[in-house]
């Protein structure tokens, strides 16, 4: 299912980390993905539902490079990826072995997939950053996937960075990581997100002003009185 463009928009503006303080309020505490770091500095932010990919540890007789070119495969996830969607790649936090290269990565690119997330780590760096395609992942090695990985299947719920992620969740990913919306939460993060962020955003300023922390983060009942009066002169 597509995200709504208008969902797109409103989280577009908001951080990951005041996501994760919105989750938290919710009792999600396990949202950020261990391991998702930003492949180039200044990366868009990255919003999308999720495609799952999942790897097992490898096995002699399934990782091997004729099985590139399975019904099972990499490839053929790629060609089952929908515009706009965000994969995420379960790759059990494996840093010896790439999991995705240049040419997978164009092939993404040209399916118009928003990003890659991974808590594993990508091949042939120069050329994946020559892609263009926005990647979070937790370094880069030489050896194949199959080195170290047996991919087994996509579209299924996997764990990537410690966090549990069904098809379709919605993936919001900027510098600080790849942070999991639950399907079933995403109206109410819709909701409350944008004043979460204004509200961020004015304490700010009241700290660029010099005033101090108490009662202003978290604010007293004072201060909500400040805020609400700033918001209606606006």
């Amino acid at each position: 299912m597509t995200l709504d463009p208008k969902a797109i928009e409103t989280l577009q503006a908001v951080s990951t980390a005041t996501l994760t303080t919105i989750l938290l309020k919710k009792g999600l505490r396990n949202v950020w993905m261990r391991g998702t770091k930003p492949i180039r500095p200044g990366q868009k932010r990255v919003v999308g539902r999720a495609f799952t990919l999942r790897f097992v540890p490898a096995r002699e007789d399934l990782a091997t490079p004729a099985s590139w070119a399975s019904p099972i495969s990499t490839r053929a996830a790629i060609e089952a990826m929908p515009e706009g969607c965000v994969a995420v790649a379960d790759a059990m936090g494996v840093l010896d072995a790439g999991i995705f290269g240049d040419i997978l990565c164009a092939r993404m690119v040209q399916r118009k997939v928003a990003g890659l997330v991974t808590d594993g780590v990508m091949r042939d760096a120069v050329g994946v950053l020559g892609t263009g395609l926005p990647v979070w992942c937790d370094g880069v090695a030489a050896p194949p996937s199959v080195a170290g990985l047996t991919f087994v299947g996509w579209q299924e719920p996997i764990a990537c960075g410690g966090v549990a992620v069904f098809p379709d969740d919605v993936v919001v990913v900027d510098e600080d990581g790849a942070v999991l919306i639950p399907a079933t939460f995403l109206d109410q993060v819709l909701a409350e997100a944008p004043e979460q962020e204004q509200m961020e955003a004015w304490i700010m300023t009241e700290v660029d002003r010099g005033v101090p922390l108490p009662g202003l983060y978290p604010m007293n009942e004072e201060t909500k009185v400040r805020y609400a009066a700033w918001k209606a002169a606006r």
